[in-house]
């Protein structure tokens, strides 16, 4: 069997829809799971209308609008979704009247989206052809811890989703389950973060030893370069877990981050895949694909990032300095992506300024800390960077002669990414002269 996944904008309308019903009826001799995402806009509508309630405004009927636009033009009853924007006006209704907008609460009304995405898109399936029952993911076995906006499987989860799909799945019906979302022991809604559709389709993939899992998005696959910066992005057939993972992490746009390490765990290929152009291969991502000339993968890019230098002469030949900042900024949930050193500083890099803000007060106690904000992560990714003598030299030369100074620079011992820090503002201009020394020529 598969585990078939499709994004917000695969199932954004009724002539989308009808693709993915195609691609679906395509695959049932590999007894297809589909998961599926909201519908376009959906999930950032309820987040809005959330904030909204917050404050105390009426905001249910914007968003039930809007769904309703979604599900009359697939001629669904009136009646399917009914009890679900009841569920809805009343928690929104509750969080303006307390005026209060916690973690859970978020996390609860950011999952109507999906709910009510997979029961629309299940009764235009059985209209059309094609019988097809909606799932939430819970009613698959899908049970996670209760860190709301993070959350994860329990262990063990994966012996309920099986026991759940020999109940559910493998007849004429097609089994259409909620992403993105799930429910602790207790009944509480969660959200695994967000796009995390993709997550869902792999863990559940995992669960059940699927020969695959298949991301359908709007893309071809995984590109080397965004597409909306370098017009001459291609497509990369196949590729290591590794290298996706890092490229994922990193601002590739195609997948969630960690989508890939349930994959990893058990050897499942993911295949990315492009709604709109369904015979198009996309791109195939598994454990050993086979060796690729090309100097480098692709090229990807995290906006958005605060620089942090301490400074201190207390480092100078001082064991421990390092684990003390970073202690501090364990406890105060301060995700560091990009760190440097010498010997009387250490640069690092964070997208969490919130954060950052809880712990500059304690990091001040071990040194003068300064602020640069707007500031991009650029990263080259490729297996092959290790072997290519002067690589990393071409790169970062071709970078100064494209008049950007780099600020901090990361790579590795046997690294298969180069990490360099820019102005938010040179990206446009870095990453097509990037693109064509290394894919271009």
């Amino acid at each position: 069997m598969i585990v078939m996944k499709f994004g917000g904008s695969s199932v954004a309308n009724r002539a989308q829809i009808d693709k993915v019903r195609e691609i679906v009826v395509a695959r049932r001799p590999q007894q297809p799971l589909v998961v599926s995402s909201a519908h376009k806009g959906i999930t950032d509508a309820l987040v809005a209308a959330a904030r909204g309630a917050a404050r105390g405004e009426d905001t249910a009927a914007s968003v039930i609008d809007r769904q309703r636009k979604v599900a009359d033009e697939l001629e669904c009853p009136p009646s399917l979704l009914a009890t679900i924007y009841e569920e809805l006006s009343l928690l929104l209704k509750g969080i303006s009247l307390v005026r209060e907008l916690s973690p859970r609460s978020l996390d609860y009304v950011s999952s109507f989206g999906e709910r009510m995405a997979v029961r629309c898109i299940a009764d235009y399936f059985g209209r059309h052809g094609q019988p097809a029952r909606a799932c939430d993911a819970w009613d698959l076995g899908f049970i996670t811890d209760a860190r709301w906006g993070a959350a994860r499987p329990l262990p063990g989860y994966e012996e309920a989703v099986r026991a759940a799909w020999a109940r559910l799945g493998g007849d004429e019906a097609v089994l259409i389950a909620t992403g993105f979302i799930g429910k602790t022991q207790a009944g509480e809604v969660t959200t695994v973060g967000r796009n995390g559709s993709d997550l869902t389709c792999t863990l559940l993939a995992a669960a059940l030893g699927a020969e695959e899992a298949e991301i359908w998005s709007d893309t071809d696959g995984v590109m080397t370069a965004d597409p909306n910066i370098v017009k001459q992005a291609r497509n990369i057939p196949r590729m290591r877990f590794d290298e996706a993972a890092e490229l994922a992490y990193f601002g590739s746009r195609v997948l969630h981050p960690s989508t890939l390490v349930p994959a990893m765990a058990r050897q499942i290929p993911v295949r990315v895949l492009n709604t709109n152009r369904p015979e198009h291969p996309g791109t195939v991502i598994e454990a050993n694909p086979p060796a690729s000339p090309a100097p480098a993968t692709s090229i990807a890019y995290k906006e958005r990032q605060t620089a942090v230098t301490i400074s201190s002469t207390k480092m100078f030949g001082q064991a421990g300095f390092l684990g003390r900042v970073f202690e501090i900024l364990g406890r105060h949930q301060v995700v560091v992506d990009l760190v440097t050193t010498s010997e009387v500083s250490v640069s690092f890099t964070t997208d969490r300024p919130q954060a950052l803000e809880a712990a500059l007060p304690e990091l001040r106690e071990h040194g003068e800390v300064t602020l640069a904000a707007d500031k991009t992560i650029l990263v080259v990714v490729g297996r092959h960077l290790p072997e290519r003598p002067g690589q990393a030299a071409e790169i970062l030369g071709a970078i100064g002669d494209a008049g950007v100074n780099v600020e901090m620079i990361s790579y590795a011992r046997n690294s298969i990414n180069l990490t360099v820090l820019l102005d938010d503002k040179d990206i446009a201009t870095v990453v097509p002269v990037l693109h064509r020394i290394l894919f271009e020529r």
